[in-house]
């Protein structure tokens, strides 16, 4: 099974003929039969190269850089890391750890790591990949002065050094059994090292699929693609459109009229009748993307744990459920931890919160207070059909003496005007595959100095289980740690995440794609760029549409 399953491989990849195919399977005792058909059966399934993928996306900005320490939205995570640059490690279809520019890594202690890189690796200036390169990459994220949103992720590394040319060494203040994940962060992608030891983060250039041929922040990026690209077996487009559009119907009008190839986020109201139109597809992946609704626990009445929990019983999470995501999604329990996750807690361990009017005023009482007066902020932007599941939201908590005005932002900056600004508002977490990632990233103590807590939480628990957890080897005690960290966020910590949000999808039958996708991000783990194709002849599509998306984004 192991030759054969090689051969198939290598007859995808172009390495063999099909008749060299069915020769050697046939040495190796299949049936000519047999032989034949498994041939035409890798032939079909192998992507064709070619064509412009016209792709229309959310999470876009008009502040948008090129600089991997500054993406905050799946726009610039699918164009920076899935398109222009690579990380060390990848999370595959399977959301399985695997190598990128890392061949391999090791660690006698889980404190000292070392990573052995690839060689024969280009740049798209053509200089070859060096391990001074990652040095630098990783150091633009490190030190007090660096704004990088990656600084809380690589702070444990207190030092960090090139071994020659294909060889990286990182020391870390303490073990982390997970630490390899953490090197493929969206923020952490590989750029050219300057001769000063800082990196080209504005050139797009990178070792990706794709190379940049324009970036127009918030509006359109252009990528070709790589034809030294070092992956065998992907980037299959000859060029990539993708279009920063943030109305629901604008992007559905212009893949239902042949304009655009692949959409994110179609209406869930409506996915079902789009799904049936002839010559589209909707589909969905179920990760650990959840939405979240943070509150500023420095600022009145969030300072208040009880009035926090009067709210979180306030909710009723499984009309949301029905009425706004109509069944593409699961419950949420206040805590980030999804199911894709090994150490989730279950609803044995922790009970389902469900809407509770009683408890809600119970809270409101342990307050001292008979009714409050909040404002949330939303926008599309935190998660599709934010303003009309808090409106939601208004009508259940009213009963409780709790009046919610709902304040709908700009979709544009609003990460940086309205998160982390506003004490209350709308947002959303694609998930981390471990729990210490999403724990160190978004709730850890240090999360507040980094600028990624959205909460401004910071339990002492909390913080001594957290490095304590990191290092255990031992699984049962290492769940048990992780299971009692959920409880303290479930019950102590000023966020309502009410819905862990399947990822939605459209594409026209132009497009092909694998079977099995990854659910870590949307958009195929934002790989799609590298890991998607063109269905039959390519011919008429090679750069063709580039007319006629123009002419769709012109209109809008």
């Amino acid at each position: 099974m192991k030759e054969i399953n090689q051969l198939k491989e290598r007859l995808s990849q172009g390495r063999i003929t099909r008749r060299d195919f069915i020769r050697s399977a046939i040495a190796l005792g299949v049936a000519l039969p047999t032989a034949t058909s498994l041939s035409s059966a890798v032939l079909a399934a192998t992507p064709n190269k070619g064509g412009m993928l016209r792709q229309a996306l959310t999470g876009g900005a008009s502040s948008d850089s090129l600089d991997p320490a500054t993406y905050l939205d799946s726009y610039m995570i699918n164009v920076g890391m899935g398109q222009l640059r690579n990380n060390l490690t990848e999370i595959d279809e399977n959301n399985q750890l695997i190598p990128e520019l890392a061949e391999s890594w090791d660690t006698s202690d889980g404190q000292t790591w070392v990573f052995e890189l690839r060689q024969g690796v280009e740049f798209h200036n053509g200089r070859s990949l060096k391990a001074s390169d990652v040095v630098a990459s990783i150091q633009h994220h490190l030190g007090e002065k660096t704004k990088s949103a990656a600084k809380g992720i690589v702070s444990p590394i207190t030092n960090i050094m090139a071994h020659g040319d294909h060889q990286v060494m990182m020391v870390l203040d303490g073990p982390n059994a997970d630490f390899p994940y953490l090197m493929s962060d969206y923020h952490l992608g590989i750029c050219p090292a300057n001769d000063d030891g800082t990196i080209d983060t504005q050139s797009g250039i990178g070792t990706g699929g794709y190379k940049l041929e324009s970036f127009d922040p918030g509006v359109r990026t252009l990528t070709v693609r790589n034809p030294n690209y070092w992956k065998a077996g992907r980037a299959h487009f000859d060029s990539i459109e993708t279009l920063f559009i943030s109305d629901t119907g604008a992007r559905e009008n212009g893949l239902m009229s042949d304009e655009l190839d692949f959409i994110t986020s179609p209406a869930a109201a409506t996915a079902a009748r789009l799904g049936k139109r002839p010559g589209i597809e909707v589909f969905y992946t179920n990760g650990n993307q959840h939405c979240t609704l943070p509150m500023l626990n420095n600022v009145s009445p969030f300072n208040d744990n009880n009035v926090v929990m009067a709210l979180k019983h306030a909710i009723n999470r499984q009309e949301w459920l029905e009425k706004i995501w109509f069944g593409y999604a699961s419950l949420g329990n206040d805590i980030p931890i999804g199911p894709a996750n090994r150490y989730r807690a279950t609803n044995e361990e922790i009970p389902q919160r469900d809407y509770d009017l009683d408890k809600a005023k119970y809270y409101m009482k342990q307050a001292g207070r008979s009714s409050v007066d909040l404002q949330i902020s939303v926008a599309d932007t935190a998660f599709q059909n934010s303003d009309d599941a808090c409106v939601l939201f208004q009508e259940t908590a009213r009963p409780a003496g709790i009046n919610i005005e709902v304040v709908r932002k700009p979709d544009d900056g609003y990460w940086s005007n309205v998160w982390l600004v506003d004490p209350w508002c709308a947002s959303y977490w694609g998930g981390r595959p471990t729990e210490d990632w999403m724990f160190s990233q978004v709730y850890s103590k240090n999360a507040i100095a980094t600028g990624w807590s959205e909460t401004f939480f910071d339990n002492p628990r909390f913080e001594e289980l957290l490095p304590q957890a990191r290092a255990e080897l031992d699984d049962t005690k290492r769940r048990e740690m992780y299971v009692e960290m959920q409880n303290i966020v479930h019950d102590n910590c000023s966020v309502i995440i009410p819905i862990f949000s399947a990822y939605g999808h459209a594409i026209t039958d132009k497009v092909a794609r694998p079977k099995i996708m990854a659910s870590n991000w949307g958009h195929d783990g934002e790989k799609n760029a590298e890991r998607w194709w063109f269905a039959g002849s390519v011919n008429n599509l090679k750069f063709v549409a580039a007319a006629s998306a123009a002419a769709f984004f012109g209109a809008r």
